[in-house]
């Protein structure tokens, strides 16, 4: 099987546009990686993702703020021969993400990441009370680096 650079951002944008949830990989206290499936809203080059106020992913995020983020979608067991393992593989696109996570306080601000979020998994226009908005943390991940792959290919498909 072969796999294919996903050279174009829009391209990348709309496997990300297509995801239900990110996988997002900190650095815990030991130095281990730490990666956890959260919510997200993508726009103009910028990941938002929510949390409760604290918590491990919280300190690990505020003490070492670069995140690597992972969308990836189409998931098809795909093979050549179908008698021969070594020509079975996973046919997916995958989005890889670089930043650093940046708390938002202003509220105005979180209210429109917010409004991201619900768009990102509704049409239902939704309204969040001051005290909620108050209480939950949103983050913003300025993407530096975008790569992205398509694998498990037919050749013919290259």
């Amino acid at each position: 099987m072969k796999t294919k650079i996903l050279a174009d951002r829009a391209e990348m944008e709309a496997v990300i546009a297509r995801c239900p949830y990110c996988l997002v990989g900190l650095t815990d206290d030991e130095g281990a990686p730490y990666v956890i499936p959260m919510n997200f809203a993508y726009a103009d080059g910028i990941i938002y993702l929510h949390s409760g106020p604290e918590g491990s992913k919280v300190r690990f995020a505020e003490q070492r703020p670069r995140v690597c983020i992972t969308f990836c979608e189409g998931h098809e067991l795909v093979w050549m021969h179908a008698q021969m393992a070594c020509s079975y593989s996973m046919k997916a696109r995958s989005v890889m993400c670089r930043g650093s996570v940046r708390r938002l306080t202003d509220l105005a601000e979180k209210r429109r990441a917010l409004d991201l979020m619900m768009r990102h998994y509704t049409d239902t226009p939704c309204g969040y009370s001051d005290p909620a908005v108050r209480h939950v943390l949103v983050w913003e991940v300025k993407v530096e680096e975008m790569t992205g792959k398509s694998f498990g290919l037919l050749p013919s498909e290259v």
